[in-house]
This record gives structure tokens, sequence and C-alpha cells, in this order.
């Protein structure tokens, strides 16, 4: 398969994954509710993110790099509220 397919392919799902959590954030940044979020879920998340991040720099992986390091950015937005207001 021709690598611009292969790209194309890594960038659609970065932009799926990425665009699926933005509800959640919008609902918690709106409502600051976060009872219901479990913290070290978000803590795992984040870390996993910011890990996948760091891999897609290290083996110069724009798809990665770009969906992780958005995705961290809004983890970290869900699990600041979820600190701030429990």
């Amino acid at each position: 398969m021709d690598m611009n397919y292969v790209a194309l392919i890594g960038l659609i799902a970065g932009i799926c994954t990425t665009i699926s959590f933005l509800p959640q954030v919008i609902k918690t940044v709106r409502t600051k509710e976060t009872k219901a979020l479990s913290l070290p879920m978000y803590i795992v998340l984040a870390l996993g993110m910011f890990l996948w991040t760091v891999y897609g720099i290290f083996i110069k992986d724009v798809p990665i790099v770009l969906a992780n390091s958005i995705s961290l950015m809004l983890a970290l937005t869900v699990l600041r509220l979820k600190i701030k207001f429990g």
C-alpha cells in the first residue's frame, strides 16, 4: 500500500478518536460536573496519550503525534476539572 494512503488512514483514525472525546470535554467544561468520572482512568489515559505522543515523535509519525497531543490536551482539561471539582 502506498505510504500516502497509510498516512491518510492514520490521520483519519486520529481525527475520529480525538473528535469522539470532544462531547465529554465540552459537557465537563460547561457543567463542571465530574463526580461520575474516574480519576484513575483519566490519569492513566493522559499518561498513555503522553507516551503515544513521545513515541510518535521518536518514530517521526505525524498522525500519532497530532492525534495524541491534541487528545492529551483534552484529557488534561477534564483531569484538571476532575481534580478541582471532584
